[in-house]
């Protein structure tokens, strides 16, 4: 394929010249070959990027101060302008980050306009109320934006979790300065050129592509109002570290070890497609998957069986490929990692039952075998700490009290799913974990529902009207006004 290169940075609503000479280099996940490269933003950088945010959010006449409606309209543009180039933004992620190209179609061509219209027609009403007061005069109680928006995301899911924040950051009026993760940047700067077609106001969004150290750099920068992070526990809390130094709101959305409760109920062989969508989807890549089997003693070799069989038929290769359910990891230091933990999983015990290797024939790109562990101790390394690989570990139990306490043992809480024939069971059973969110026979983020954690797996919440009120500050107006008469 033709190698992708950008010269400029997307600041202040055009391309404009970065600072230094420096690169991100990228590589297809799939071939370890090169796909291209784009600047790599420093301090300078980034402190022209939060200075046009700055300038954009103070000016009396812009884009904060614009009706909802008005802004609806831009964003709008943006949203068809996002849509037009679906296609290329789905096959740009996948051959970064191994995706395989169906779901990239679904996840990161799809979602970021939903998200701009949904966050859009939330803010279209409803953003002041007057209240009667007990002591006798009303008050009025507006939303207003929060101010400058340093969002960092991931390289997982990108563009689906970019528009989790820009979504409602901009629905709301706020601008935003967004550090995409190395990795996955080609993806980014397409989503600048739908920006600039859409014609979003200088200074409105801005992309700074970097590492840790110019992110530190933005979330400690004096004119940024608001953080809102994507990534893993160890980075969340030093970010929380700094903002709660600072007193700037931030969220945060990190890691997790859900578990996958299969009740003695369940038939997993007839929910096997949603099973897959719940604990090994994205290659193992995504933080709220269940891999955690909790499956009971009664049952137990039934379910290594049926979870094993499931990783032994899913097919392998190039994320291109439409057949192909397993695709690379992102990097070799991520599959470095992940064979880490399959090691580690091994000495502490563990039995192999599906993969625990390098596919054969694929010599190139970073492949893992989706592996399933099976004799694993609740307290086991790869039950407790999160892999972020094909990875799983199935857990005996004994009853359901003993489910619940396994399944809470953890320093996580962010997903979770529940397996069996009766659904008002499964409801019952899954109000009882101690989790952000948790599915009965399957998992899905719905945009109308909020989404986040608990405990290590962060705070704050994302998706929902939920999601809009972090991107937004209350202000009451105590009014000279007195209560209507009775």
């Amino acid at each position: 394929m033709t190698t992708l290169e950008y010269d400029r940075l997307y600041i202040d609503g055009q391309w404009t010249a970065p600072a230094t000479t420096e690169r991100i280099n990228v590589t297809e996940a799939a071939t370890e070959e090169n796909l291209g490269s784009v600047p790599a933003a420093t301090e300078r950088d980034v402190d022209a990027a939060v200075d046009a945010a700055r300038r954009a959010f103070d000016d009396p006449d812009g884009w904060a101060n614009w009706s909802p409606a008005r802004r609806g309209e831009v964003l709008e543009r943006f949203a068809a302008a996002l849509e037009s180039r679906g296609g290329e933004t789905a096959r740009r992620v996948s051959i970064q980050n191994g995706m395989p190209l169906w779901l990239a179609q679904n996840f990161e061509a799809g979602f970021p306009a939903l998200l701009l219209r949904y966050y859009s027609g939330l803010v279209s009403s409803g953003q002041e109320e007057v209240r009667a007061g007990m002591l006798g005069k009303k008050s009025l109680v507006r939303r207003e934006p929060i101010g400058v928006v340093a969002a960092i995301v991931p390289w997982n899911v990108p563009q689906a979790i970019t528009f989790l924040k820009l979504g409602p950051a901009l629905a709301a009026g706020n601008t935003v300065v967004l550090k995409p993760a190395p990795e996955t940047v080609l993806d980014a700067f397409l989503m600048a050129e739908a920006a600039l077609e859409a014609g979003l106001p200088p200074g409105v969004l801005n992309i700074v592509p970097a590492g840790r150290e110019v992110g530190a750099h933005l979330v400690a920068h004096p004119g940024v109002d608001k953080v809102s992070f994507t990534g893993s526990t160890a980075a969340g809390r030093a970010i929380a570290e700094t903002c709660g130094r600072l007193l700037r709101p931030v969220t945060l959305e990190l890691g997790g070890k859900s578990a996958a409760i299969v009740l003695d109920d369940a038939d997993l062989t007839a929910t096997i497609e949603s099973f897959f969508a719940a604990t090994l989807l994205n290659n193992g890549q995504i933080c709220w998957l269940g891999t955690r089997i909790l499956a009971p003693r009664s049952r137990y070799d039934t379910v290594v069986d049926t979870v094993s069989g499931l990783a032994s038929s899913l097919t392998i290769g190039n994320p291109l490929d439409p057949e192909t359910k397993i695709g690379p990891l992102v990097s070799a230091r991520q599959r470095e990692r992940v064979e880490s933990y399959i090691a580690k999983g091994r000495a502490e015990g563990g039995r192999v039952t599906a993969g625990g290797g390098r596919p054969a024939g694929l010599d190139r790109g970073w492949f893992v075998e989706p592996t399933i562990f099976a004799d694993v101790d609740p307290k086991a390394t790869i039950a407790q700490e999160e892999i972020f690989g094909p990875v799983l570990a199935v857990i005996p139990y004994d009853d359901e009290d003993d489910a619940v306490a396994i399944a809470n043992d953890s320093e996580y809480g962010l997903g979770g799913s529940v397996w069996t024939a009766d659904p008002a069971r499964g409801a019952a059973f899954a109000k009882r974990v101690r989790t952000g969110t948790i599915g009965v026979n399957g998992y899905a983020n719905d945009p109308f529902a909020p989404f986040g954690g608990i405990k290590a797996s962060g705070m704050g919440r994302e998706l929902g009207p939920e999601g809009l009120s972090p991107f937004q500050i209350l202000k009451t107006i105590y009014l000279d006004e007195p209560n209507d008469p009775a």
